[in-house]
């Protein structure tokens, strides 16, 4: 065989082999997802983004929750028998809303158990999905997020304080506009929020929480932990099964040149007495 022959062997195996790790990947993710369904006996359904790689190019893809997404749930849904229990896996920083509501009001729907469980976080249109379970099962450090609209770049409630805090004849047409649709925002945002926590809980509580999450209490990336979820009311608990953790491992950021974190991926126990490594 001639050095062309293996030059041209080498660049076959090199342009096949991503779609081979990808397809692996694939497999040992279904055969996860089947453990864990049969385990828990429920439809278990992963809604995780992380960044990807496009396979060609190699250009980063951040993704979120968009109508793609929300079709897909919402046809797994629609084959869980009505007697089953949906386990959702979530670990997204949040989306397009209307996709959001469309999954949440199905998840409500359906008449069997609903776990939403989040390992990392689950942000914005992530959290209005935890909204609709009857139990949400966090990590002790996972974190939820405020649920707040954003027009752009803007957070809805800071352009009504604009509005309200500066004379009229001080502001332009476009901000009054945008004034206006954030009030309309806010207020679609609380009722659909109070309409998923009522099938949960009494409506008055609902619409105290709805009220909290909705209208920019907090910046939009503060991190509502377990512990003031808790608070708040939800029906929060952090028993998380280590095969969720498992499931989470198959699915890598795209690689980097230098790993930016490193350590050694074995639990470690309490060092013994006379171990060099621990207190005396």
């Amino acid at each position: 065989m001639d050095l062309l022959n293996i030059f041209w062997l080498f660049l076959i195996f090199a342009s096949l082999q991503p779609v081979l790790r990808q397809k692996m990947l694939e497999s040992a993710r279904l055969r996860m997802l089947h453990r864990i369904e049969r385990l828990r006996g429920s439809r278990v359904i992963a809604l995780i983004h992380r960044q990807e790689t496009l396979s060609f190019l190699g250009f980063p893809l951040a993704r979120y929750i968009d109508i793609q997404d929300s079709e897909q749930v919402l046809r797994a849904i629609k084959l869980t028998d009505p007697n089953v229990p949906i386990d959702l896996i979530l670990h997204t920083p949040g989306g397009l809303v209307l996709a959001a509501e469309q999954i949440a009001y199905a998840l409500c729907k359906h008449p069997a158990k609903v776990t939403v469980f989040v390992p990392h976080y689950a942000m914005s249109g992530g959290t209005l999905l935890a909204l609709a379970a009857d139990e949400i099962v966090m990590d002790p450090n996972a974190v939820l997020g405020p649920i707040d609209p954003q027009l752009g770049n803007q957070p809805a409630a800071s352009l009504l304080k604009v509005v309200e805090q500066k004379p009229i004849d001080k502001i332009d047409d476009n901000t009054l506009v945008m004034a206006d649709i954030a009030r309309k925002a806010i207020n679609q945002v609380k009722q659909t929020a109070t309409r998923i926590l009522s099938h949960h809980m009494d409506e008055a509580k609902a619409a105290e929480i709805a009220e909290v999450l909705s209208t920019g209490r907090w910046t939009h990336d503060y991190p509502i932990t377990v512990e003031e979820a808790q608070e708040l009311g939800l029906p929060v608990s952090t028993e998380m099964p280590t095969e969720v953790y498992n499931l989470m491992a198959l699915y890598p950021q795209s690689p980097q040149r230098r790993p930016s974190v490193e350590y050694i991926p074995t639990p470690y126990s309490p060092p013994r007495n006379g171990d060099s490594s621990g207190k005396k």
